[in-house]
């Protein structure tokens, strides 16, 4: 299995989001790119970790190519905005794409400049490419966060 890590704003959609890719294994929430080791959520939150909120993707390159990844991430944010997403705003929220070797490094450069030179967003794009540091998984209440939800809700709607 290969890895890749995004972020993208809040990484409880971002999530469901990849999910739902073939080819995609697993996905878990976390933190990365900060100076602090293991940081909680409230830390991250509280904007002076210099983490991200990110996911970290297990996918099978036979059915799934990482630039497709990329494809999605474009589609599944703004990545012309810097440190925020929506309401969201903080540098735990910027774009981010965490590579995990020089070939991921290039894929990555030249998806960036495609999509910037393409004219598919009004602005130009804000997303940091950078080398993956340590992923710090975070707590079990955000894993699968939307799903836990709708399952509580769907559970309360048939009660």
């Amino acid at each position: 299995m290969a890895k890749a890590m995004f972020a993208a704003g809040c990484f409880w959609s971002l999530e469901e989001t990849f999910r739902n890719v073939t080819g995609v294994s697993d996905v878990a929430v976390g933190y990365s790119g900060g100076v602090v080791a293991d940081p909680t959520y409230e830390q991250v939150c509280s904007g002076t970790t210099g983490h991200a909120e990110v996911v970290l993707i297990e996918f099978d390159q036979r059915k799934v190519d990482y630039d497709e990844l990329l494809e999605v991430f474009w589609d599944a944010h703004d990545p012309t905005q810097v440190n925020r997403q929506g309401a969201d705003i903080g540098s735990q929220y910027r774009s981010a794409i965490f590579t995990f070797d020089s070939d991921q490094e290039a894929v990555a450069r030249e998806s960036k400049h495609g999509h910037d030179a393409s004219g598919r967003f009004a602005r130009p794009i804000a997303t940091e490419i950078t080398p993956a540091g340590p992923f710090w998984r975070a707590e079990e209440r955000h894993q699968r966060y939307l799903a836990k939800r709708s399952g509580a809700l769907a559970e309360k709607v048939a009660h």
